[in-house]
């Protein structure tokens, strides 16, 4: 089995079932890569306070820290650890009027599905640097916040029943016409449920931190491995938000997606299903192997 250098993950649906769920099985099968020197970075698009309570560090010994990196908040947040502490040493974070221009732009897109469309969103501001716009209002994920497979032909039939026939396509051409309105560059994604809408997105965390891992320990991309549940096309060339993490710094790296969910991915990734413990199983492999 090839080992690598660094390992890229996203969270929600690979690492741990849900935010509630126990992390003690993940951060056991984390702790003996990272006390060998492997470089974990964790890519989600939720807060360092959602994982593990804020208590992720609890978890591993200082010197297991300097190997662990974090991407999170859609580009927003960068950390590593110094002294045992999270740090942020990047981010993407707007001044006010800024957060406001998103803001704006989020409730001009809620607004224009709903004037022009009479499809009915909910809109979540309280985010760094983006927001969520619930397109599926009525639906609850409940503690389970990954794509389900039936939300895919749901979105699709509900955009096609509000007139909008270009699909998500042509929500996400919506999204960014609002955004210039307001004057902001919109970097829009899809799970299906949500649309998120802000400057930033998982190709920016990914390309800082493996920017990082490259200028400080002279890692290269075919020597890192990147792991998602979320590759799957909701549609023609849309994919789903791991697939962010494919980026042209990144290109040469393997891709792994534990879904079982049906579909399309990007020609690069492979799909293994096996969800999360599949993915904790590859974790105590590579740890076997060095």
């Amino acid at each position: 089995m090839k080992k690598y250098k660094g390992i890229f993950f996203d969270w929600d649906g690979t690492a741990v079932v849900s935010r509630k769920a126990p992390v003690k099985e993940a951060a056991a099968a984390m702790k003996g890569l990272l006390e060998k020197g492997v470089k974990l970075v964790i890519v989600s698009g939720t807060t360092y306070e959602k994982i593990a309570g804020g208590k992720l560090e609890e978890y591993f010994t200082e010197a297991e820290l300097e190997h662990l990196y974090l991407g999170l908040g859609r580009g927003a947040y960068n950390y590593r650890f110094e002294k045992g502490k999270p740090v942020v040493f990047a981010d993407r974070i707007p001044d006010r009027e800024g957060i406001l221009r998103i803001h704006d732009t989020a409730y001009g897109i809620h607004r224009e599905l709903f004037a022009s469309y009479g499809l009915e969103t909910d809109v979540v501001f309280c985010r760094p640097n983006y927001c969520k716009i619930d397109l599926m209002a009525g639906s609850d994920r409940g503690e389970h916040l990954f794509m389900q497979e039936s939300e895919i032909e749901s979105l699709k039939a509900i955009l096609n029943a509000h007139g909008i026939k270009g699909g998500l396509g042509e929500l996400l051409e919506i999204a960014g016409n609002v955004g210039q309105r307001h004057g902001v560059e919109i970097k829009a994604t899809c799970d299906a449920k949500y649309l998120e809408a802000g400057i930033s997105d998982k190709s920016d965390n990914t390309d800082v931190i493996f920017g990082e891992l490259e200028k400080r320990f002279q890692i290269k991309g075919e020597e890192c491995c990147f792991w998602g549940d979320e590759f799957v096309g909701l549609e023609e060339g849309i994919y789903g938000s791991d697939s962010f993490m494919i980026t042209e710094k990144t290109k040469n790296g393997d891709f792994y997606d534990v879904s079982s969910v049906n579909g399309k991915r990007p020609e690069n990734v492979r799909q293994i299903g096996g969800g999360v413990e599949r993915f904790l199983h590859f974790l105590k492999e590579q740890e076997g192997g060095f």
